[in-house]
């Protein structure tokens, strides 16, 4: 082994122990040499310079000082002036000499003394080559004049009553009072705004001038009208006011000469004070000055930094923040570090606003206006991203700083901050609440094909109103819409509640439903008091305790609500809710204990992702009775919860074929291998069980592996869902797990396609004429407009292409701003929309916040736009859990025993149930789900337009003859122009038009002329409708696909929809009404004693590949 201690060298000498215990004698022989630095500093006039100059305490002293001195020098003028008597006569040398007593001069000669010294030691030390500029300052020469005489004095005893002009130190102390301020904002590190020191300046100035006027006409008049102070004071004051009573006037050449003298310079002077001063008063205006401190000590305020200021966003944050009553009180500091623009400006001076919002122009970086918005002591600080920019990551990139830069400057102060792309969402994870937009925007158009109107759902939850929209309209879907959009999401603690106290210790969905029909409130979800986790619909297992946090849906919160006992009703119910009221007993022990044998009971076998079947019981006996609905219980019973493993698909296989086994088999439940960002929420949800190879996502180019190059020829069992994008970001991801999700069954999944450019080609290659949704996302690059609204300009005049092209095609557009909603479907004579438009300008008139809501496509959910979600981030602040709940319902997040949205259709065998009451107790009892709101679609009851009536002069000629059954007219024409017999004036009138512009042609001789007019006839009579259809067809033929499925006949025109939010109890169900599930999360159900089976499927779909995706 090597010995160690041979290879380390020993320590120098002076290392040792020994050394340090006796001292180092060989340090004196060592070569090295001992360097000092800053030398220069130590000289006899740097450490001067360091005491009355650099040193910023020490110089406020000196300058405070200095200004002590010269009002100190005037002050004694002063009383010289009033101890001496006015001499008789008017001789010259009573201007040149004065009597002063030798107290007085002794005080005034020690005070010059002192001032001459410290001039020329400041000139001294600031010295710096050139002596005459030290010399010819202004400060110096009148310090000479001032103080000279007096030294001069000291030597020359009969110059003692020389008369010196000691007024003039005003000036002095007015350059001695700028110094002053300069240096206490360097030694107390803060600083006051230019306004300030301005005004401070002029008011200076002024005194100055005005004292020096007074002490001259008083001097100079010694040898005229012996004018005393105060008749020079009066005599200043009336002249510098322009108003010249006249009373006192000067009487000397002298004195006259000094009055005109002084004129002069305050014309000179003044007006270049007040010209500084409005210009920093205009400066002030368009930065904002600063928040008050005291203000910020004794009122909250909330700091709102944006990048640019549009009056559109300014009005959504104002309108949602100001709509909570404890909020009132508050007051709003915009941070912005562009200037305010008209629009703004004119709306912050409505004095609704004025006395509660203050912007301030300046960087969150920049800890001075940090400072100035007291973000230290702000109650909470909003972040929002610039979505209108180009590049939308260099806009989050900013955010990313804005937050950065607030979190280090105030720690404790909460953030809520709006991010664009979900791949920077991990920079800001500190932040207290945050908002990706495309994460939300993507699941809610995802969602918005499985649950028409998602959209339209989640905005109306998310904005603040009273549900009093529509409430003057004549029509009753407009009154019933509008007073369903007031209701909110709001939490209570159950045993402070009235509404769920008396649920404690029963199930959920007993509480939910009991609570409804007592209240009309609809209870969605819980929170334990040990638990952050929100949960959604938790099922009948769930036990309510004292201590939960309730969430539900309600016009308002409980504590604004008043309530009345009805004793009487609860009396007539007892009896007519015997069997139906709480109970502790089994469903099928009430059953049968009544004796009935065809009625609905729980169903015991495996629950069906794809929704409830609530159909009528089974027919075939006299014996059968009416339908009913079992009771929902207090306590769910072990024996009536569903058990089955979904993870298993028994229940989708049982009544599948064998083709659809077999090609089922190729999938597999179970998280994404691979996750698109940092911070995604990984999913459980339906995988393939081999990737794909990327050669085969081209779906119009074929590959090795498949000869497909349209949609049409790979055989999709269900209809398509077509993403038109702009590129194919990580956000899709959030528009794919939805759609793909562990909860919906496979016979249901949607193909989708991508489409990153939608010429006509594409469109039909990628079968959008079979498919069942186009969603259109807004492009990044037409964000950015020289006109803001005209961001959506391209997005709309394609969409209404589309629109007009596959009239059946369901559309979902999102735009960039809202009040471009009324452009979407545009017809430009359609008068029922005309009438809608007014209806929204009344309505913001009224100061609705939710004016835009009756247009056709919002209320339909065939349109939206993300800046409305925008209100989500504000409503955070007063309701910290909305962000949560809005995620689990659009599926972003999934908590395990949280439920999920989903909807049902109502048929012809539902109708019996009559009620959303019944509904909602048929929904609770058998499958737990909670209905939250119905989606409504009646007919549209339209005043005829020119624009609805499709003019064909062969169908009006052809109804004479009889037709071939293959030239029929097709069934989905719009009911506005499908009878012939409605418009027969019209219809006499176009075939008239037709023949006359058929006759203006040349005539021609023989087959050629008849077969040029047959020809020209024939186009006059084709219809709009009709080009475009015979447009679409003939290219599908080019590029060889089949027009079998083309209607270019139906119109969304035709019908109108709309969301009910929590509709009353008695509401009547109608054919084709969709309602809003929350379900409870399957998984919850499956038996304790089976985890292994969910386990090893997860296991073969990739156990590591989970564990990535958990960041």
């Amino acid at each position: 082994m090597v010995d160690l201690e041979s290879e380390v060298p020993p320590l120098p000498p002076r290392y040792r122990f020994r050394d340090l215990l006796l001292g180092d004698q060989g340090w004196q022989h060592d070569d090295r040499v001992q360097v000092e630095f800053y030398m220069n500093e130590n000289t006899f006039k740097e450490r001067l310079k360091l005491f009355f100059i650099k040193n910023q305490r020490s110089s406020l002293r000196i300058r405070l000082f200095n200004f002590s001195l010269k009002l100190l020098s005037c002050l004694l003028y002063i009383i010289r002036v009033l101890l001496e008597n006015p001499s008789q006569g008017n001789e010259w040398s009573h201007i040149f000499w004065v009597n002063r007593s030798l107290p007085l001069w002794g005080l005034q000669v020690s005070v010059a003394l002192i001032s001459l010294f410290e001039t020329i030691l400041l000139g001294y030390l600031s010295y710096k080559g050139n002596i005459w500029e030290q010399i010819l300052r202004i400060p110096f020469i009148l310090e000479i004049i001032n103080a000279v005489p007096f030294i001069i004095s000291i030597f020359w005893p009969s110059l003692r009553n020389l008369f010196v002009p000691v007024f003039l130190n005003c000036w002095l102390a007015k350059h001695a009072l700028e110094n002053m301020i300069n240096d206490l904002h360097r030694a107390i590190q803060r600083t006051q705004s230019a306004m300030f020191n301005q005004v401070l300046i002029l008011i200076s100035t002024l005194l100055c001038l005005i004292f020096t006027c007074i002490c001259g006409i008083q001097h100079l008049e010694r040898i005229g009208k012996k004018l005393n102070l105060f008749d020079s004071l009066y005599f200043c004051i009336v002249t510098f006011s322009t108003v010249g009573f006249g009373d006192v006037t000067p009487e000397t050449w002298s004195s006259k000469l000094f009055v005109v003298a002084m004129i002069c310079v305050a014309l000179v002077v003044l007006p270049i004070q007040f010209e500084q001063l409005a210009y920093l008063w205009m400066e002030r205006q368009k930065s904002g000055g600063n928040y008050s401190r005291h203000r910020a000590q004794t009122e909250k305020h909330v700091v709102l930094c944006v990048s640019s200021l549009k009056i559109d966003l300014l009005m959504d944050f104002l309108n949602e923040f100001y709509a909570h009553p404890r909020l009132q009180d508050y007051y709003v500091v915009i941070l912005c570090p562009t200037e305010m623009d008209v629009q703004v400006r004119r709306v912050l001076q409505i004095p609704m606003w004025s006395q509660r919002v203050i912007y301030l122009q300046g960087s969150a970086l920049k800890d001075q206006d940090l400072l100035r918005a007291k973000m230290d002591d702000a109650e909470a600080c909003f972040i929002l991203s610039s979505r209108c920019e180009v590049d939308r990551t260099s806009s989050d990139h900013q955010t990313i700083l804005r937050a950065w830069a607030v979190k280090d400057f105030a720690p404790n102060c909460p953030l809520y901050v709006q991010i664009l792309k979900p791949e920077n969402k991990f920079h800001i994870k500190f932040a207290d609440h945050v908002v990706c937009e495309e994460e939300f925007k993507y699941a809610m158009l995802a969602l918005n094909c499985i649950c028409p109107a998602t959209s339209t759902l989640i905005t109306l939850l998310v904005h603040t109103s009273r549900g009093q929209e529509g409430q003057q309209s004549p029509e009753q879907w407009q009154k019933m819409y509008g007073r369903c959009s007031g209701n909110e999401v709001y939490h209570i603690v159950l045993e402070e509640s009235t509404f769920f106290a008396e649920y404690e210790g029963k199930s959920f969905t007993y509480a939910s439903f009991h609570a409804h029909k007592k209240f009309g409130v609809c209870l969605i979800g819980v929170r334990r008091e040990d638990n952050k986790n929100i949960l959604l619909n938790p099922g009948p297992r769930y036990i309510m305790n004292a201590t939960d946090i309730c969430f539900y849906i309600n016009i308002t919160k409980e504590e604004n609500s008043a309530f009345k006992n009805q004793d009487q009703q609860r009396k007539s119910n007892v009896s007519r809710s015997f069997y139906h009221g709480p109970s502790r007993l089994p469903v099928h022990s009430i059953i049968a204990s009544m004796g009935t044998v065809a009625i609905d009971l729980q169903d015991t076998s495996c629950r069906s992702a794809s929704g409830p079947t609530l159909t009528l019981p089974v027919e075939g006996s006299k014996e059968v009775r009416r339908p009913s609905i079992a009771p929902v219980l207090e306590v769910a019973d072990t024996s009536s919860i569903q058990t089955c493993d979904l993870l298993s698909d028994q229940s989708e296989d049982e009544n599948t074929p064998d083709e659809e086994i077999s090609s089922n088999l190729e999938y597999a439940k179970g998280y994404p291998p691979y996750s698109p960002y940092i911070g995604s929420s990984p999913t459980f949800c339906h995988l393939l069980q081999e990737k794909v190879p990327f050669c085969c996502l081209r779906l119009d180019k074929s590959c090795q592996h498949n000869y497909y190059e349209d949609a049409k020829a790979y055989g999709f069992k269900n209809k398509l869902i077509i993403v038109a994008a702009e590129t194919a970001g990580n956000g899709l991801y959030n528009f794919i797990v939805p759609l793909r999700a562990y909860y919906r069954p496979k016979k249901e999944l949607n193909p989708i396609v991508l489409l990153l450019d939608n010429p006509l080609d594409d469109l039909l290659r990628c079968g959008v004429t079979f498919a069942a949704n186009m969603v259109v996302v807004d492009k990044e690059s037409t964000m950015s407009a020289e006109e803001d609204y005209m961001a959506d300009a391209k997005t709309i005049v394609n969409v209404q292409t589309l629109f007009r092209l596959f009239s059946s095609l369901s559309i979902i557009t999102e735009l960039t701003h809202p009040a471009n909603m009324r452009f979407m479907q545009f017809r430009a004579k359609d008068c029922y929309s005309l009438a809608l438009s007014k209806l929204e300008k009344k309505e913001r008139e009224r100061g609705s916040n939710l004016a835009f809501m009756f247009r056709l496509p919002f209320a339909a959910g065939r349109v939206f736009s993300i800046s409305m979600l925008d209100t989500l981030l504000y409503q955070s602040f007063v309701k910290d859990y909305m962000i949560s709940i809005t995620r689990l319902l659009l599926g972003l997040d999934t908590i395990p025993g949280s439920g999920f949205l989903c909807s049902m259709k109502i048929t012809e065998d539902d109708l019996w149930i009559r009620t959303y009451a019944r509904l909602y107790q048929k929904l609770c009892s058998s499958t737990g789900d909670v209905p939250i709101g119905i989606y409504r679609t009646e007919s549209q009851k339209l005043t005829t337009s020119e624009s609805q009536i499709s003019i064909s002069v062969e169908e009006w000629e052809d109804t004479k003859d009889s037709r071939e059954p293959g030239h029929h007219r097709s069934n989905h024409r719009n009911s506005t122009s499908s009878d012939q017999s409605d418009h027969p004036l019209l219809r006499r009138k176009s075939m008239q038009w037709a023949r006359r512009l058929s006759r203006k042609g040349p005539k021609h001789s023989g087959k050629t002329a008849e077969k040029i007019t047959q020809q020209r006839l024939n186009l006059y009579r084709r219809s709009e409708r009709q080009e475009l259809a015979e447009l679409v067809k003939n290219r599908m033929k080019h590029l060889g696909l089949s027009t079998v499925g083309y209607d270019e006949m139906n119109d969304h025109q035709s019908t109108l929809s709309y969301i009910l939010i929590n509709p009353s109890p008695d509401t009547r169900l109608e054919l084709n009404d969709v309602v809003y599930l929350i379900r409870p999360d399957p998984l919850s159900y499956l038996p304790n004693s089976e985890p292994s089976r969910k386990n090893s499927i997860c296991n073969a779909t990739g156990q590591d590949s989970r564990e990535e995706t958990q960041l």
